[in-house]
C-alpha cells in the first residue's frame, strides 16, 4: 500500500493516522477493522499538498465507504497558517460550504469524501458550469466568516517576496526583478484600491481543480481553503480568469497557454452571471466597472502567484516545474502592465519576452 511518494507513507499508514482512520470507523460502525483491505487512490491536480481517495470496505459486502486524506505539503508554513486554514474549513462546513473534517494528525488531516466530479480544464468555458461557478463565488463572497474583514492580499505579497528573495541566488533575484517588486507591490496597491469596490470572503485560488460539479443536483461546490481570506472580490474573479489558461493534467502542467485568457464576451457573461445571481439585474454600468477592476487585478495575480512559484521551487518536493511557472506569471505581468494601467512605467531590462499575449 504506497501512499505518499515522498516517502511519508511506504507500504502502510503511520499509527498517528491509523488511530484517527480507527476513530472514524467506530464512528461509522459498519466498515472492515483491518487496515490492509482499505484501497488508496491518488488524486492528481494538487500543487500545494497531496491528496488521496480512500476507499474502505465495510461488512456489507460490495459496498464501500470512501473518506479523503490530505498530507500537508513541505513548506506550507511559508504560504498561510494551518491554524487559520483549519478554522476556515471547519467554518465553511458549519455554512455547508465544504466537505467536513473528520480527523486531523500531525502531517495531514482526513475529509469528508464529495461524491461530485472535480472540473477539467476544458469545463471551465462550458456556459452552464461557468454560470454555476459564478454565482458559487458569488455566494462564498458574501459568507460571514470570523476575523476582521481586512484585505490580507497585499501584505501577503510582500511577506513572500521577503521570503522569496531570502532562498533565491543573485542570478534569479535579477532575472525576477525581485529587487523592483517591492515599488511594484506598493504601486499596484494605490492604483487598484478603490472605496468603490466591494470586499469578500475570497478563495483566491479558484483553479479548475477546486471546484466540484454534483451531476445529478448540478450544484458547485468550493475546496481548499488554505489561500483563503478577506479579499476585493475583483481580485477573485480576476484569479479565476487567470487560471482559465492553465491544464495542470497535461504531460506539461506547469506550462500556461494565454491564448485561452477568456475572450471579453466570455468574461462579461461570467461578470454578469455573478451580478445576477444576488437576485437582480444589474446596471450595465455596474458589470462594466467590475470588468475593468477585474483586469486591472490580473497583474495583482500574477505577482502572488510569480511569488508562489519562486518559494515552492524551493520548497516543494511535487513533481511540477514551480520555477518554470513563476516565469510564465512574470512574463504576464511586465507584458501586460502598462496597458492595463495606462501607465508609462517600462519593465526592467531584463524581463523576459516571448510568450503569446492574450487579445483583448
Amino acid at each position: 500500500m504506497v501512499m505518499k511518494t515522498n516517502g511519508f507513507i511506504e507500504g502502510g499508514f503511520p499509527d498517528e493516522l491509523k488511530r484517527v482512520l480507527r476513530s472514524v470507523g467506530s464512528e461509522w460502525g459498519d466498515v472492515v477493522d483491518d487496515m490492509e483491505a482499505l484501497q488508496v487512490v491518488p488524486l492528481k491536480g494538487a500543487m500545494t499538498n497531496e491528496v488521496f481517495r480512500i476507499i474502505w470496505p465495510t461488512k456489507c459486502g460490495n459496498l464501500n465507504r470512501n473518506i479523503l486524506v490530505r498530507i500537508y505539503g513541505e513548506g506550507v508554513e511559508a504560504f498561510f497558517n494551518r491554524d487559520n486554514e483549519i478554522r476556515t474549513f471547519e467554518c465553511m462546513s458549519k455554512h455547508g460550504q465544504g466537505p467536513r473534517l473528520l480527523g486531523r494528525f500531525a502531517d495531514g488531516r482526513v475529509e469528508e469524501f464529495i461524491h461530485a466530479r472535480t472540473l477539467s480544464a476544458a469545463d471551465l468555458r462550458d456556459h452552464e458550469i461557468s454560470a454555476l461557478v459564478a454565482a458559487k463565488m458569488r455566494e462564498f463572497h458574501d459568507l460571514e466568516m470570523p476575523g476582521p474583514r481586512t484585505i490580507l492580499l497585499w501584505n501577503r505579497m510582500r511577506g513572500w517576496l521577503v521570503q522569496a528573495k531570502s532562498m533565491c541566488s543573485a542570478k534569479d533575484v535579477k532575472e525576477f526583478c525581485l529587487d523592483s517588486l517591492e515599488n511594484e507591490i506598493n504601486m499596484l496597491e494605490k492604483e487598484l484600491s478603490h472605496d468603490y469596490l466591494d470586499m469578500g470572503f475570497c478563495h483566491n485560488d479558484l483553479q479548475y481543480g477546486n471546484i466540484m460539479l454534483d451531476e445529478e443536483t448540478r450544484s458547485i461546490t468550493l475546496i481548499d481553503y488554505e489561500y483563503a481570506s478577506f479579499n476585493p472580490v475583483a481580485y477573485d474573479i480576476a484569479n479565476h480568469f487567470c487560471e482559465m489558461v492553465a491544464n495542470y493534467h497535461s504531460a506539461t502542467p506547469h506550462i500556461l497557454d494565454y491564448s485561452k485568457y477568456p475572450e471579453l464576451e466570455e468574461r462579461h457573461r461570467f461578470v454578469h452571471a455573478y451580478l445576477c445571481s444576488a437576485g437582480k439585474q444589474p446596471r450595465e454600468d455596474e458589470a462594466e466597472l467590475l470588468l475593468q477592476e477585474v483586469e486591472k487585478y490580473t497583474l495583482a495575480s500574477h505577482v502572488f502567484w510569480g511569488l508562489w512559484g519562486i518559494i515552492s521551487g524551493h520548497v516543494n518536493k511535487i513533481e511540477f516545474d514551480y520555477m518554470e511557472y513563476a516565469r510564465q506569471r512574470f512574463q504576464q505581468y511586465w507584458m501586460r502592465k502598462q496597458k492595463l494601467l495606462a501607465s508609462s512605467d517600462k519593465a526592467p531590462d531584463n524581463h523576459v519576452d516571448g510568450y503569446v499575449v492574450y487579445d483583448r
